[in-house]
């Protein structure tokens, strides 16, 4: 429920795009996220750009050519998030920022327990020989 607490916590103030990062999540994942080599050519644009337009073209479902001129060009935003998908970075993300909210409700960062249904199990989609 939104009280004047939260609603002025979560609001997005001089953001070009909702999807844009503020900076408190950014300094969330801002350690994830690799750092500039010392060797080789410079990279033309900031991390947190990049990291706008991957969150931009996945939120809106939107295709990356049809992304927004004032982003960094589509190919090296597709660039780099098949690199962070390859590298599982999305994952690793998402698990610390798990693990951080679940220490925040005063629980223990990794669960104690998990329980497994038959819904969640898949099994073959053909029997085996019987008999």
């Amino acid at each position: 429920m939104w009280t004047p607490a939260t609603r002025v916590q979560h609001t997005r103030v001089s953001k070009r795009y909702q999807t844009d990062l503020s900076d408190a999540e950014w300094a969330l994942i801002a350690a994830f996220v690799p750092e500039a080599r010392t060797t080789g050519r410079r990279r033309q644009w900031p991390m947190r750009e990049i990291v706008n337009a991957i969150f931009y073209v996945l939120r809106g479902g939107i295709a990356w050519r049809l992304l927004p001129k004032d982003f960094p060009p589509w190919q090296t935003v597709y660039r780099w998030f098949a690199r962070f998908r390859d590298e599982c970075l999305f994952e690793r993300i998402n698990h610390a920022l798990v693990a951080l909210d679940r220490e925040r409700a005063g629980r223990d960062a990794s669960p104690s327990a998990a329980i497994i249904d038959s819904q969640s199990v898949k099994t073959t989609e053909s029997g085996g020989p019987r008999g």
